[in-house]
């Protein structure tokens, strides 16, 4: 899941983006308006957590623009203002959803996630293949019934893969998704944890390599 943080205060954008990536997510920052719209122009995002009141492009404009995309993301608006009335006037403006500063952190995971869930394209929520079961709610997978204990990167990888099963999914498009854009291409980041992933999940091996094209999870040869 990719997430983009609009936010001016930069302390508090920080906090939250590094608490999302502790879950597993890949976030970007935006500290205005303006630099909010230039990543959604370059990147394909799930969620947009959106401050209201931002410089460059205000939040209720930039909110509108969103909305107006053909393949938008969800917007969950965060703001000071409280109030019903401010709600119900953000909600109009095409925010899926609303959270008033302060708020609980955990609160703010559950409402990224039943964003996330609710996307137009967004899959059933146990995600199946090759005899795997994963569960982004609950954190959990399963091999042929047995439970796996994942890292976060792991276990972010591994839905990225059955999201796209029975498709590939190149080393780029897996840095998009489960890293962010701080993320260097140029690592070996993403075979480390595909191999560490592989360990994890055991024989037969289920995510198949194929040189210049990617990754994917399949089902083993028969013995």
């Amino acid at each position: 899941m990719r997430v983009l943080v609009v936010e001016d205060a930069r302390t508090l954008a920080e906090v939250v983006a590094e608490g999302l990536r502790d879950q597993g997510m890949a976030v970007d920052v935006a500290h205005d308006g303006l630099a909010a719209a230039e990543r959604l122009d370059l990147n394909a995002y799930d969620v947009v957590l959106l401050d209201r009141d931002l410089p460059g492009i205000h939040g209720d404009a930039l909110c509108q623009m969103i909305t107006e995309r053909d393949e938008r993301p969800m917007v969950l608006m965060l703001t000071a203002a409280g109030a019903p009335g401010d709600r119900v006037s953000g909600l109009t403006l095409g925010a899926d959803d609303y959270l008033a500063k302060p708020f609980h952190f955990p609160e703010l995971i559950l409402r990224v996630r039943s964003l996330a869930r609710r996307r137009p394209t967004a899959r059933a929520r146990t995600l199946r293949a090759a005899g795997l079961e994963l569960d982004p709610v609950r954190r959990t997978v399963l091999r042929d019934g047995r439970p796996l204990d994942l890292s976060v990167k792991e276990f972010a990888v591994l839905e990225a893969l059955l999201r796209a099963a029975p498709g590939f999914l190149s080393t780029e498009e897996l840095l998009e998704q489960v890293w962010d854009e701080n993320a260097d291409p140029f690592t070996h980041t993403v075979t480390v944890t595909v191999g560490r992933l592989r360990r994890k999940l055991g024989e037969p091996p289920v995510i198949t390599t194929t040189p210049g094209v990617g990754y994917r999870v399949a089902d083993p040869p028969p013995a």
